[in-house]
């Protein structure tokens, strides 16, 4: 529908609990979300004056908890983490200086409602600073760019990291002046004190519909790095990443513990894939995935094409919003609205990912020198694949 819901409900879960009868429902969700521990997903209790917040702001609040079964010889590692997915506030016509100020006014109300939740691993969507211009091949849209230590928008959630104690994932258009201005599409992740602790660049970039980014930026030189942080091992895959089983994989290889996948993607293009590739993921390789999408219709001054044949247009399409948790043993949480601006707060129990990697032995019984022998051969120029064929 225009206002980006689905048929006037917010989220699918919206649309089960309204025309499936609770007792029926129970098994439903068990199916489509998963168990954790047996049962579902636990909802987890915010302060009033956070909830009061939300509502007063307008935003979606949900927070649930993933558990791990108690161990005789370690503590639990229980970290609450945070998603936040934001429209854009202006138009896409304002000054991009208002423009800018405008998000990061409203993305810090939702930071601020995350720290007084007790969230220790912040994330934000990609390019949450500015609208996603990124298809549209107009290369004014670049000053949107800055720094990936000194930007203002890293500046900006440095204050809030050191204010809450807190972990931030900070994904950005980066202008890296230290090699004559290059674009990347990076994620800076800033660590309680405050610190940039590193970065990591898009892997993948898209060349589908409308999503043409390689005329800004090409795919990322950082590899797949994990960070050590007092809250356990993260990582970031950004966006198109997620359609790479390889790149996850390589990211679990790392340690990673939780893996964020900063986001946006239209419904048209990918909505039947999103609540299953970040679940996908963590179930393949053992660790907790927090999947953050857009979430609005953002309208650019100029018609643009894709070459698809389609008219020319003026946006993407409807940024789904939907952002979720998926925890290793295959559960899932909700997600957010479908059309607002929100956070999810979610409580996991990192001890979690052991357990399931000893149940179920996925990385135990993996065959990597027989995957790596192929892969060698496949990128060679004479590869042949190995397929048997009947002899006549």
């Amino acid at each position: 529908m225009s206002d980006g819901s689905l048929g006037g409900f917010e989220s699918v879960e919206d649309i089960l609990k309204q025309y499936i009868p609770e007792d029926k429902l129970v098994h439903v969700t068990r199916v489509l979300y998963g168990s954790n521990q047996g049962k579902p997903v636990e909802a987890l209790d915010l302060t009033d004056e956070v909830v009061k917040t939300a509502e007063k702001d307008d935003f979606d609040l949900k927070a649930f908890r993933f558990t791990a079964a108690p161990e005789q010889m370690r503590p639990a590692r229980n970290v609450r983490i945070g998603l936040i997915q934001n429209q854009i506030v202006l138009p896409t016509t304002a000054p991009f200086v208002d423009q800018a100020k405008a998000i990061r006014d409203r993305v810090g109300k939702l930071m601020d409602a995350a720290g007084q939740s007790g969230v220790k691993v912040l994330c934000l969507q990609e390019a949450w600073h500015m609208p996603f211009a990124l298809c549209t091949r107009e290369k004014t849209w670049c000053e949107f760019a800055e720094s990936a230590k000194t930007g203002e928008s890293v500046v900006f959630c440095q204050t809030y990291a050191k204010k809450y104690g807190m972990v931030v994932i900070c994904p950005i258009l980066e202008r890296d002046s230290s090699h004559v201005d290059t674009i990347w599409n990076t994620a800076t992740v800033i660590a309680p004190n405050g610190n940039v602790m590193g970065k990591h660049r898009k892997n993948h970039i898209p060349r589908v519909g409308d999503f043409n980014e390689s005329t800004y930026y090409m795919e990322g030189n950082t590899g797949h790095p994990v960070f050590e942080t007092p809250y356990g091992r993260i990582a970031v895959n950004i966006c198109y990443g997620r359609h790479h089983p390889n790149n996850w994989q390589a990211f679990a290889l790392n340690g990673a513990e939780i893996v964020f996948n900063p986001a946006a993607t239209v419904g048209e293009l990918s909505e039947p894939l999103w609540p299953i590739e970040g679940r996908n993921a963590a179930i393949a390789n053992s660790f907790f995935v927090a999947s953050i999408n857009r979430v609005g219709t953002e309208v650019f001054p100029n018609e643009f094409t894709s070459g698809d044949g389609k008219p020319a247009h003026k946006d993407f399409g409807h940024f789904y919003g939907s952002s979720y948790v998926a925890a290793p043993d295959g559960s899932r949480s909700p997600g957010l609205a479908r059309n607002k601006h929100g956070l999810m707060v979610c409580e996991v129990d990192l001890n979690l990912c052991r357990q399931i990697r000893d149940k179920w032995g996925f990385q135990m019984t993996a065959r990597y020198e027989m995957y790596s022998d192929l892969l060698k051969k496949y990128i060679k120029p004479d590869f042949v694949p190995q397929i048997i064929k009947d002899k006549p």
